[in-house]
């Protein structure tokens, strides 16, 4: 039984120390409030039915697929943009993580351009970024008719100079494709909310005659990391605890919002699979929001996507035997993917 649950219902001690092996689900029932007791057992007994497979009844399918749906949206309570900025403000480096496509990187845009008025620099990481991209370095003068090499600022500079005054943004996109400790080097040190004095590193060369770098308290750094990709490593641990995590999921809102029936169908599928039969590590692959959204409920416009995008995706989670004991679910979930696309080489 989760820790959130317990400290909620201190009074349930003993049944959670005796049954906590056993219990799948448990629902408070109001004794003060008839309506909503009635909502309560209703649900529950829903819930047992769905679980058990049972066939629910023609005039009740709408009303069970939307009681499922509403119980698939609670999974996860994404932040909003204040929370993300209130966090920077306190923490000044925070890291943005979650499966493909839940929209991280269009967040960590949106919070530059409204909470920094545009000041600030994004840079994307990859496996051949190197510190003297980041944070400074040595490249060919061509202002001088002799071959020279001049000291230059890296990406992480270049946002310290545009927070001498005022407070800017750092966005790192794909935090994880690099190899952090190469491209930090020293200038980890740096990276220390509440470290009291501001700390300083020795650079390798002087910029402007200067060797020594400091990161102004105006600096925040915004990073994102996809969680689904294997074949990048890990965050070092001491690297990671120098910034705070937000994980951000596939949000069902926007999806219904911005899909058509098809989208969000397919989507709450996808939903059951990995919350119902896949071990817990792989909700971190679980298809963003994004991977659904069209224009104007565009149904060829969806289609293309989930013949394009989403099912190349889901094709590489079987292949690689991602979802272990679901991999027969996703399967299914597979089929019915590429039964709505089958038409998409008709759409341009």
């Amino acid at each position: 039984v989760p820790d959130l649950v317990t400290k909620q219902l201190p009074a349930w001690e003993p049944v959670f120390k005796r049954y906590s092996n056993e219990l799948y689900c448990l629902a408070v029932v109001p004794k003060d409030d008839p309506v909503k007791a009635r909502v309560v057992v209703q649900s529950f007994l829903d819930l047992y039915a769905y679980e058990r497979g049972w066939e629910v009844l023609k005039s009740a399918q709408d009303e069970c697929k939307q009681f499922i749906a509403s119980l698939n949206a609670m999974w996860f309570a994404n932040p909003t943009i204040e929370d993300i900025s209130s966090l920077l403000n306190n923490r000044r480096f925070v890291v943005l993580e979650g499966p493909p496509g839940t929209g991280k990187s269009r967040v960590a845009e949106q919070i530059l351009r409204d909470k920094y008025g545009g000041n600030g620099l994004i840079t994307q990481f990859h496996p051949s970024t190197t510190y003297e991209d980041f944070v400074a370095g040595l490249s060919p003068d061509v202002t001088n008719e002799n071959l020279r090499f001049s000291a230059r600022r890296g990406h992480l500079m270049e946002a310290a100079a545009k927070a001498q005054t005022q407070s800017a943004l750092l966005v790192v996109d794909e935090v994880n494709r690099a190899d952090l400790g190469r491209v930090l080097g020293e200038a980890i040190y740096l990276f220390e909310a509440e470290s009291g004095a501001p700390r300083s590193v020795r650079l390798p060369h002087a910029i402007d005659g200067d060797q020594a770098f400091t990161l102004p308290s105006q600096l925040h750094v915004l990073a994102t990391m996809n969680t689904a990709d294997r074949s990048v490593a890990r965050m070092d641990l001491a690297i990671r605890r120098r910034f705070a995590f937000v994980t951000m999921m596939p949000d069902r809102q926007v999806v219904q919002a911005n899909s058509t029936p098809t989208g969000v169908t397919l989507f709450d599928a996808l939903c059951d699979v990995f919350l119902e039969f896949a071990p817990d590590d792989a909700l971190a692959l679980l298809p963003g929001h994004s991977y659904f959204i069209v224009p104007n409920q565009d149904e060829a416009i969806l289609r293309t996507r989930l013949r394009h995008e989403l099912l190349p995706l889901v094709d590489d989670y079987l292949r690689e035997g991602y979802l272990g004991p679901a991999t027969a679910a996703l399967h299914a979930v597979r089929n019915q993917i590429a039964d709505a696309a089958q038409s998409s080489h008709d759409i341009a």
